[in-house]
């Protein structure tokens, strides 16, 4: 114990941290663990039972709510499940000087342990084993030298780590290449500053002392509150903090007056489109935001909102201010979990050849499925460590790529979904079943007219990026052809995405067509989802030509897809038929969502004498929830769709009273699937 207290003193004067690794039994690595923290200020990140020795305790899920602080050391459980974007997480939070430790079960079985936390990322019902990642985790830990491993029957080496030379923690003041940005920003010409950087750079800092500099005079925004307390502490003034959908909806109707400037903190974690409008209503824009690490924030960003930007300005910040660089936890962190997204660059042009790429490489050869995972994240800054760890190990998971000699210059991942049985299907489309997975399959049955739907066999593409270079020669259009080829059993590709008219054009170019088209925004786009399917045997072709049907009938009433020019057929009669009457009975009698019936509701309106005061406010005098309540004297959302499924089963009861009792009969038997 002396000597490792001697080794942390050394670490803190030399400004790095460490990772420890203690591997064994349950009970034996607990209480290796509870005899080192021991007075030691440390924070446990696992169940609470096991945390009696230490002074703070925080569970994975919740550890975001602990950015911002610091603790000396920390111990991470991962005897059981191994959260890794909680892992990288925490290894933000240690001071200089500061360990992580990590528990895991032996090594020599842990590739054959069932892992709690395959449950969030492998659409498993049942955790699994996770033999790929363990594999790379082993690998990465006997390539580091300076981590420390306690294996159980083992006594615990400390080597004699090579001196480093004295480290000075950052003082408040600029640092030199914040100065440098400073002083930039201070003369800057109208346009947009964009500063980039992984944690712990002092990006936020930066922001906060431009702030100080503008005396309060601008606008701050971010994903929430609390991700500007680092800003507002350097910033020394009030802080102008609006959250970016008002801050939208200000600019939009034209209120107040606002500064000159914009400041946006992690601005990657804002949907590109809605930042694009904000961007758009200031003279000057300074955009901070990480580019990479535990939040999924690739290179992505830069290349999906700077491109398209005029007078944009690039900068980096690259020195740590809040350890020294090279620091060996954070070197390991960025190692294991492929961090580093930078991808070579590819000649225009240049030849190619497409192929196929197993899971089992990982094993085999990593680096050609980690080359694979760096372009992956580099094209979507959202991919994030779960992501790395579906690749590895999740079920029914497919790759293929076009390479440049042995670097890949474009991915396609695809996902098999479907295959439900028919009762299933159905319970999914009454809403009374949600089994894990299945994003498309789900959706056609859950929000489509086909209850059967989830019975056929797709595989969904998941993630597609061409790089930059190396775009618009039809390389990701091959990809999908070559994926198409090689789909037996299958019954259809499809593909969930953000709408934008480009985007469409691309998989409408690949052979898609629409099946669903979404009423809300998705958080991470600012899109509204559509989903298309590429249908390969004729009960694909069947269900996108009965999909397609309904979505024509009720374009009239999606109000965001009204003005979309959409290659649907001829939209039929505005009568209630067969397909109405079903879908209205799924409402009324089953837990189908108010988005699926939209344009069955509102055809059933219009041939109703009734009051239906609920439905109409919303379908009719397009009342928002809240406003719909306030109308009807209603508790809450809850009251408002309750009394909207009371309305539509007395719309059907009074159009066919025993046509509605026998369908709210076959439907209950749903719910006892």
């Amino acid at each position: 114990m002396e000597r490792l207290i001697a080794l942390s003193a050394q670490m803190a004067r030399e400004g790095i941290r460490r990772l420890m690794v203690i591997s064994g039994e349950e009970t034996w690595c607990q209480q290796q663990a509870a005899v080192l923290i021991v007075n030691q200020a440390a924070l446990w990140v696992g169940e609470e039972q096991d945390a009696s020795q230490a002074a703070y305790y925080c569970h994975p899920r919740a550890l975001t709510t602990l950015l911002g602080r610091e603790f000396s050391h920390a111990v991470f459980d991962a005897r059981h499940g191994f959260d890794v974007a909680a892992f990288a997480a925490l290894g933000g939070t240690l001071r200089a000087g500061g360990w992580l430790i990590l528990l895991t079960p032996a090594l020599s079985h842990w590739a054959q342990t069932p892992d709690t936390d395959a449950c969030r990322w492998s659409d498993t019902a049942q955790p699994i084993a996770t033999p790929r990642f363990i594999t790379h985790f082993c690998r990465t830990l006997h390539a580091h030298g300076e981590a420390i491993l306690w294996q159980q029957e083992q006594p615990l080496t400390l080597p004699d780590f090579a001196p480093r030379p004295a480290w000075h923690p950052a003082s408040g003041a600029p640092e030199r290449e914040q100065a440098a940005i400073l002083t930039e920003l201070s003369s800057m010409s109208p346009g947009v500053m964009v500063v980039t950087a992984p944690r712990g750079r002092g990006k936020s800092a930066l922001a906060g002392m431009h702030l100080r500099h503008l005396q309060g005079k601008a606008i701050v925004t971010a994903p929430g509150r609390a991700a500007t307390d680092v800003l507002a502490q350097f910033a020394s003034v009030e802080v102008n903090f609006i959250p970016p959908d008002a801050l939208l909806q200000q600019l939009a109707n034209g209120e107040g007056h606002h500064p000159e400037w914009l400041i946006v903190d992690e601005a990657a974690a804002i949907p590109g489109p809605l930042l694009r409008q904000l961007i758009a209503g200031f003279s000057y824009v300074l955009l901070t935001t990480t580019v990479q690490g535990y939040e999924g924030t690739g290179q992505g960003f830069l290349l999906k909102l700077c491109a398209g930007l005029d007078r944009l300005q690039h900068k980096e910040l690259n020195t740590p201010l809040r350890w020294a660089r090279g620091c060996p936890l954070e070197t390991f962190i960025s190692d294991l979990l492929l961090f580093d997204d930078a991808v070579p660059g590819s000649p225009v042009g240049a030849e190619y050849r497409i192929a196929s790429l197993p899971q089992d490489a990982w094993l085999t050869s990593p680096g050609q499925p980690a080359a694979l995972y760096r372009l992956l994240t580099s094209a979507h800054y959202r991919t994030s460590p779960l992501d790395l760890r579906r690749m590895m190990d999740a079920p029914g998971q497919h790759f293929w790529q076009a390479l440049d000699g042995e670097q890949p210059i474009a991915a396609l991942w695809l996902v098999d979904e479907g295959g439900l049985s028919p009762g299933l299907s159905q319970a999914v489309w009454a809403g009374f079943r949600r089994p894990r997975g299945n994003l498309v399959a789900q959706s056609l049955a859950a929000h489509g007219s086909s209850p059967l739907a989830a019975t056929l066999s797709g595989c969904r593409i998941s993630r597609i990026a061409v790089h930059p270079s190396r775009q618009r020669e039809g390389i990701g259009q091959r990809l999908i052809a070559e994926a198409h080829a090689h789909s037996a059993g299958c019954d259809y590709l499809s593909v969930s995405f953000g709408y934008t008219r480009e985007l469409w054009r691309f998989w409408q170019r690949c052979g898609f067509q629409l099946v669903r088209l979404g009423s809300y925004r998705e958080a991470s786009s600012g899109c509204y989802t559509a989903m298309a399917i590429l249908p390969l045997t004729s009960a694909a072709e069947a269900l996108v030509a009965t999909e397609q049907r309904r979505l024509a009938r009720d374009l009239p009433w999606l109000t965001p897809w009204r003005d979309e020019k959409l290659p649907l057929p001829s939209g039929e009669p505005t009568t209630l038929n067969s397909d109405d009457w079903h879908e209205l009975a799924g409402f009324a009698f089953a837990h189908r969502p108010l988005s699926a019936a939209t344009g069955a509701l509102s055809r059933l309106l219009s041939h109703s004498d009734l009051p239906l005061a609920a439905l109409r406010s919303q379908l009719e005098q397009g009342l928002s929830e809240a406003q719909a309540c306030d109308q009807l004297r209603l508790a809450g959302r809850k009251a408002l769709l309750a009394a909207q499924r009371n309305e539509t089963a007395e719309a059907l009861a009074s159009l066919d009273g025993e046509r509605a009792a026998q369908s709210q009969g076959q439907i209950a038997n749903l719910q006892f699937f």
